[in-house]
């Protein structure tokens, strides 16, 4: 676990296989005034007010599955990003997982798969699905030789700035660490708060201080101190967590970012309050696709790769990887009718999401038969040619340890620890396991 993953998007076309259809003839299936004869509980974290695309893409799908599966019914729960995870977490210590649901690779498994709680899914892999994933997104879902998510999405992290607020200040875009902390202070001096970022959910200034050790140390240096072929008190870590607290000494985010959810955040930004946001491709929907964000904001937005510092940094190295997935609970009493529904719709979601919701999908597809935004285009292009992806550093970890890294985050944001400690706190933790 935790080992560096080099992920290319191969852009081969994904032809959608025969659908499963189901065998039950005897009862009507969900939606008519019959009753279901099988129900597959399926919970997910895209609800209609934040994520309404991907909302509508998984409602066409599961109505789909419905129509061409006579007697199964999709009892389906939709919560956000989370209180999903708290609610995974209180059905786990009750042993009543919903028969499907969402999860995120590597050390987020780790709990569930040591419990026995989610089910291998090697055979939907091989029997339905041997061709569909780009190549090195299941393995993230690997854990002792078995699989157990079916990727749905694969992101990366940018920078995403607003154009116009630059060219009304008569800003440059920052592509270096220095032009970044030349904008952040011309920005202030014009009474703009710079940056926004929403640091309760403590992932967020993760990706800050993961692109400036990637900047500082290269592509390896956290990865190692993770699977601990390296420390955390390696110079370039600890030299990462001083430049992000010198970046909160210049007030590079917006006042009381520590405070704030990341949905608060991304208001600010797509209020048009601040003029950059740093956030993963989920969110490229909002930039792009979505038409209930006005035309006039999209147009206006514009990305970066993470700039170099001091000269170093490889700008096509890239934070992100293998978003959520899909598991079905081992102890589901419709096991093979959930591992059925999973498969199915992984196949639909593919090529749905992209031209649907503008989601970067963790299949294969190809992007050039699609009519598709520019951006989601040049994106797609900077992930062909990312050189790395490194893995969310508290997905990678397991969860007591990805506690303490989010809580050093907070901490080190927050000017309460510093750099060194920030990098002792990863080390006893890790060392403990």
């Amino acid at each position: 676990m935790g080992k560096k993953k080099t992920l290319t998007l191969l852009s081969s076309a994904l032809a959608l296989s025969m659908l499963l259809a189901g065998c039950s003839d005897s009862e009507e299936a969900g939606g008519s005034s019959g009753s279901a004869e099988k129900e597959i509980k399926f919970m997910h974290l895209w609800p209609e007010g934040s994520s309404k695309k991907h909302f509508d893409v998984v409602n066409e799908i599961i109505a789909e599955y419905e129509g061409e599966n006579e007697g199964v019914s999709i009892d389906l729960e939709v919560l956000s990003n989370e209180q999903y995870k708290d609610k995974l977490r209180v059905l786990s210590t009750s042993g009543d997982l919903p028969d499907v649901g969402l999860t995120w690779a590597a050390g987020f498994l780790e709990p569930y798969v040591g419990g026995n709680m989610f089910a291998p899914l090697d055979d939907v892999i091989e029997e339905e699905l041997s061709d569909a994933f780009v190549p090195g997104t299941t393995e993230a879902y690997a854990m002792d030789g078995a699989t157990y998510g079916l990727p749905l999405e694969l992101n990366i992290v940018s920078l995403y700035y607003n154009k116009a607020m630059f060219e009304e200040q008569g800003i440059t875009p920052p592509e270096t660490y220095e032009e970044l902390e030349t904008a952040v202070k011309e920005f202030n001096d014009a009474g703009i708060q710079p940056i926004a970022l929403g640091n309760r959910d403590s992932w967020t200034g993760s990706m800050w201080y993961m692109y400036l050790a990637d900047r500082i140390g290269g592509a390896d240096v956290l990865n190692k101190a993770i699977d601990r072929s390296g420390s955390f008190e390696d110079p370039a870590l600890v030299e990462a967590a001083a430049k992000t607290q010198e970046l909160v000494d210049m007030d590079a985010f917006v006042n009381g970012f520590n405070g704030l959810a990341d949905e608060e955040a991304k208001s600010m930004f797509m209020s048009g309050q601040t003029p950059m946001y740093l956030i993963a491709t989920w969110d490229l929907p909002n930039f792009t696709t979505n038409e209930s964000v006005p035309q006039e904001f999209r147009d206006s937005i514009g990305y970066l790769n993470f700039p170099t510092v001091d000269g170093e940094g490889d700008t096509s190295s890239f934070v992100g990887g293998p978003g959520v997935g899909l598991f079905v609970a081992e102890e589901s009493e419709v096991k093979e009718e959930a591992k059925d529904f999973a498969s199915y719709f992984v196949k639909a979601w593919g090529e749905e999401a992209v031209t649907k919701a503008g989601v970067i999908p963790a299949t294969k597809v190809d992007a050039g038969s699609l009519d598709l935004p520019e951006m989601y285009v040049d994106i797609l292009d900077e992930l062909n040619g990312a050189t790395n992806i490194t893995l969310f550093a508290d997905v990678q970890m397991s969860p007591d340890v990805a506690q303490v890294h989010l809580d050093s985050i907070q901490a080190l944001f927050g000017n309460e620890i510093t750099p060194e400690e920030f990098a002792k706190n990863h080390e006893e933790a890790l060392s403990k396991e």
